[in-house]
């Protein structure tokens, strides 16, 4: 029998193999830090007391093709907030005073999660000097406060080309998230809309830093490290500013005009100038528009919700691009070509107009916009005096052969796609056929069948027919230039640092369907026939180049007309497409039509007067 010492020397055995086990796991754990993983927690280490900061840098500048500045920046003095003020509670009240802003918002902006954490917040981004010169003098009541210089956008020409610049504001969480842009942070000030946000990567330049040695609290010790700030690239647009400002005057004067002739109801249009030759746009206007400048700092609330509420007309939205119609007579130059491509109609075929078309039968009669009838017409002068019954019996032959012919003509000339055009936000309108109609009522088996009677309505631009004012001048534009679709674009090029050019845009043809230089020829006398005989002829009236044009009016469901005018000039030598929509404004030739005169008197060095035509054609 074992002693109880004996018993205790036992024990004493098992405990000290626990400690020796307990030392050694201990041993080899500081071991492999040390040794192995030595590097990696100096790296730590180093990283617990080195901070690294970005520096922002000022945004390109977007200068129009002549130079002129659209988009700049300003010097101003901001005041910033070192993030640990945010526990000094007298500082804060003082500053409130002087700022004039709430404590509360202050303390906002110091504790916002969008900047990096030991960068100062911006409390005021544009201060008067009154107010720099008192916090220079009181500095010591402003600890963690100090002021310096920074830049904010400035819109020189305020609302001029609005749409097509567009404006910045703070990068969000949605943003940052759906677009991955792994050289943004939250914070950081981008493009929201329009060349702002299209080459948002250009005019933003790249970023300086700075590492930071800071103490076990995070307060700053010294400056370890640095880079400079690569300052953004100019952007140079196609945008003509006087040619932008003629354009929005002539958009202004027709809503007027519409006022005048008794449509009340007309407050918004948009008009588009292209150099059909290379796609360049020399002016895109939307009404009603808006001010980029107002954005600066960020929208007050007020005036957004002003911008976005019903009744608005919702300024923001660029009509140009981000709307579409039924094009109305506009089309039927589309309908015509598909019609003389498929040698379904000659230039000298002939039609009867009674006033009202019954081919295919009472029930599906139609009227022409002139109800007692053109009588006897053909193809050319059907184009000329805009005659509704040429184009459904046109409409009606395409219907009849195969292939839907209307329809694979105007997506060949790009219609119901989108053009391409570097902005955001282009929608790309419809060209309807059986197989848009059968989908479209997949829950109504009965309307599902493509009828004669679509592509009637479709042959005079209505239906289910929707084109934007941008795809309307570049078919135009393409019939002044060899029946080509011409890529419209607005960047002309990009400027390097020594202001020479490092990136020149070209010429992109997108479409080109073989329309022959017979038909071809035989569109563009119709077409000047409009304006020198037909429903253009009063707008046109004296005008030193002939113009080669189509007037339209649209049926839109519960709301007045919407006047159409689409042209390109001078017709013996083709340089610019005009097209001008105005909503709920009427008929085409006596309020859309003198706008586009009023632009191609512009372009063409001409005296304009203003013209008050009288127009009651489709």
């Amino acid at each position: 029998m074992s002693t109880f010492s004996e018993q205790l020397k036992g024990r004493f055995a098992m405990l000290g193999l626990v400690v020796l086990l307990v030392l050694g796991s201990l041993l080899v754990r500081l071991w492999s830090m040390q040794v192995l993983s030595g590097k990696s927690y100096a790296a730590q280490s180093d990283n617990n007391r080195i901070r690294t900061i970005t520096i922002d840098t000022p945004r390109g500048r977007i200068l129009d093709r002549n130079g002129v500045p659209l988009v700049t920046n300003r010097a101003v003095m901001q005041v910033t907030g070192d993030p640990t003020l945010i526990t000094d509670t007298k500082v804060m009240a003082r500053l409130s005073t002087v700022l004039g802003m709430p404590v509360a918002d202050i303390k906002k902006r110091l504790e916002s999660y969008k900047t990096e954490r030991l960068k100062p917040r911006v409390l005021a981004p544009d201060v008067s000097m009154t107010t720099v010169a008192y916090l220079t003098e009181h500095a010591p009541e402003f600890p963690g406060v100090a002021v310096q210089e920074g830049a904010v956008r400035q819109y020189p020409l305020g609302s001029l080309a609005a749409h097509v610049l567009g404006y910045t504001g703070e990068i969000s969480e949605a943003q940052l998230a759906a677009e991955k842009l792994p050289d943004y942070r939250l914070g950081d000030i981008v493009g929201k809309t329009g060349i702002e946000a299209q080459y948002d990567k250009v005019l933003q330049g790249e970023k300086g830093f700075q590492q930071l040695e800071v103490d076990s609290q995070g307060r700053v010790k010294r400056v370890v490290s640095e880079g400079k700030a690569i300052p953004g690239k100019d952007v140079v647009l196609t945008i003509d500013s006087q040619v932008q400002a003629v354009t929005e005057k002539a958009l202004n004067d027709a809503l007027d005009e519409a006022h005048r002739l008794n449509f009340a109801k007309a407050r918004a249009g948009a008009a588009v100038v292209l150099d059909l030759r290379t796609g360049e746009v020399l002016a895109m206007a939307s009404a009603p528009t808006y001010d980029p400048n107002q954005f600066i700092g960020g929208i007050k609330p007020e005036v957004w919700a002003s911008m976005t509420a019903t009744g608005s007309e919702y300024p923001l939205n660029n009509r140009a691009i981000m709307a579409v119609y039924p094009p109305a007579s506009t089309f039927k130059a589309v309908t015509g070509m598909a019609a003389l491509q498929n040698g379904l109609v000659q230039a000298h075929s002939t039609f009867m107009c009674k006033g009202k078309w019954t081919t295919m039968g009472e029930a599906w009669s139609k009227w022409c916009w002139l109800h007692s009838g053109h009588g006897s017409i053909d193809f050319t002068e059907g184009i000329v005096q805009s005659c509704d019954s040429v184009f459904y019996e046109l409409g009606y032959r395409l219907y009849k052969a195969k292939g839907e012919p209307l329809q694979s003509f105007a997506k060949s000339m790009g219609l119901g796609s989108k053009t391409g055009i570097d902005l955001p936000g282009e929608v790309p309108g419809r060209v309807p056929d059986a197989a848009w109609k059968k989908a479209y009522n997949a829950n109504y088996p009965e309307a599902q069948a493509w009828l004669g009677g679509d592509t009637v309505n479709m042959a005079i631009g209505q239906g289910d027919l929707l084109a934007s004012p941008l795809q309307m001048a570049s078919y135009y534009g393409a019939l002044g230039d060899n029946g080509k679709v011409v890529k419209p674009h607005l960047l002309k090029s990009v400027l390097g640092a020594d202001g020479t050019s490092a990136l020149d845009a070209k010429t992109e043809i997108t479409h080109d369907p073989g329309i022959t230089p017979a038909n071809l020829a035989t569109m563009k006398s119709a077409l000047v026939g409009v304006t020198t005989r037909g429903t253009g002829k009063a707008v046109f009236s004296g005008f030193p180049y002939q113009v080669a044009g189509k007037t339209g009016t649209a049926q839109v469901n519960n709301k007045d007309d919407y006047a159409w005018f689409a042209s390109y000039a001078p017709a013996n030598n083709p340089k610019y497409a005009v097209v001008v929509l105005i909503e709920q404004g009427g008929h085409g030739g006596s309020v859309a039509g003198p706008a586009a005169r009023q632009i191609l008197s512009k372009l063409l060095n001409v005296k304009y007067t203003p013209v008050h035509a009288v127009d009651n054609s489709r």
